[in-house]
């Protein structure tokens, strides 16, 4: 019987080891391609293609927002407003407009934010001006408390109109007329809201990147081909006669987006034709629509999702909801302790902060069916 040749044996070992290597790395590869594939084809599927304005309706509104000027409206505008920072912004060359909504009950998540992620005003020499803007709250004594912190702060933007589920837009269009009235050299607006943990340093020094693009900026967590809500018990009801059509225009999460001033003064032209019974961020979307502004999606934003802390991840995004003052504070003083992360560290953090969050959504995403399982089991 013949022995089998040895560099036979070798080449069959050698071929294996080869099929051995390519399983691995495309297992590697489809490992990050489902990790980070879905990003990278939302940015791609959801950048905004440069618009050709023919219309002249876009281009009416263009030239309003351009020739706009709030001066002789300034001593009404102010009447609207029960506490209005209105000298926030003078006197100085604003890079940065932080607008954080915040409900007026909640001085204690102020004062949060005040300590941590808002304790800037100057990002990479750029100026920042971070303001909070309410409605009125319900009792007189939180209406005092709300002087009060004012007085403390002045850092405090609070309409006429009552803070409730129903005026969110209402506080929108009100926060975007503040902008343009009593800050119309910010270069750029932040809107966010309360629970966000925003990492400014990240966002400015990618504003700055926008360098050739400082107008029709419209930037956040894009939100594609929505259903409007047509359930008329529903508190979210659209009716037909509103929006019509099947899908809401695309727009940016309202939880944190950034507009440039221009864009600013197109949403407040735009804005007495756009119904105020849509949804904020459906309102913000129609009127940059209307004014023939895309809307551009970075992942970076998180939208409503809790994004799971991990330090290298969280100086890489620029938003992540977060519900406990406690825990806001933790991942703030983690992520401004000054260690820079190396490559490896930012790679590590980006795919295991990744991976977290995607158990924590199905680990919630669990908890929801077996409720609803046991709910529907007790009826």
């Amino acid at each position: 019987m013949e022995k089998p040749d040895l560099a036979d044996t070798e080449l069959t070992f050698c071929r294996l080891r080869t099929h051995q290597c390519c399983f691995i790395l495309f297992n590697i590869a489809l490992f990050h391609v489902l990790l980070f594939g879905a990003d990278l084809v939302e940015e791609y599927f959801l950048r905004g293609l440069s618009t050709t304005y023919t219309d002249m309706r876009m281009l009416d509104v263009r030239e309003r927002a351009r020739k706009l000027d709030m001066s002789p409206l300034k001593p009404n505008i102010s009447k609207a407003y029960i506490l209005s920072s209105s000298d926030a912004c003078i006197h100085k060359e604003v890079f940065l407009l932080v607008l954080t909504f915040s409900h007026p009950e909640n001085a204690s998540r102020r004062n949060t934010i005040r300590q941590t992620w808002a304790n800037a005003t100057d990002i990479r020499g750029y100026s920042a001006v971070i303001l909070f803007v309410l409605g009125k709250p319900s009792s007189e004594t939180t209406q005092l408390e709300i002087m009060k912190e004012f007085q403390e702060h002045r850092d405090l933007i609070e309409g006429s109109f009552l803070d409730s589920p129903k005026n969110q837009t209402l506080k929108t269009t009100k926060a975007v007329e503040w902008s343009v009235t009593f800050c119309p050299g910010a270069r750029f607006i932040l809107k966010t809201d309360e629970e966000m943990f925003v990492n400014l340093a990240n966002l400015v020094d990618y504003l700055l990147s926008l360098r050739t693009r400082l107008e029709n900026v419209y930037l956040g967590r894009v939100v594609h081909h929505e259903v409007p809500n047509r359930d008329p018990q529903s508190p979210n009801f659209v009716p037909l006669q509103i929006y019509p059509e099947k899908y809401y225009s695309d727009y940016c999460s309202p939880t944190a987006f950034v507009i440039s001033q221009d864009v600013a003064r197109m949403i407040y032209v735009t804005s007495p034709e756009v119904p105020l019974s849509m949804p904020p961020g459906v309102f913000v979307g129609t009127c940059t629509k209307n004014a023939g502004v895309t809307p551009i999606h970075s992942s970076r934003f998180s939208g409503k999702k809790h994004i799971q802390y991990n330090q290298c991840c969280y100086k890489f995004i620029f938003t992540s909801a977060v519900s406990r003052d406690s825990q806001l504070v933790r991942e703030w003083e983690e992520v401004s302790d000054g260690k820079a992360c190396t490559l490896l560290e930012t790679y590590y953090g980006l795919v295991s902060c990744r991976v977290m969050t995607y158990l924590d959504g199905f680990k919630h995403l669990g908890v929801d069916a077996l409720q609803n399982e046991a709910l529907h089991f007790a009826d």
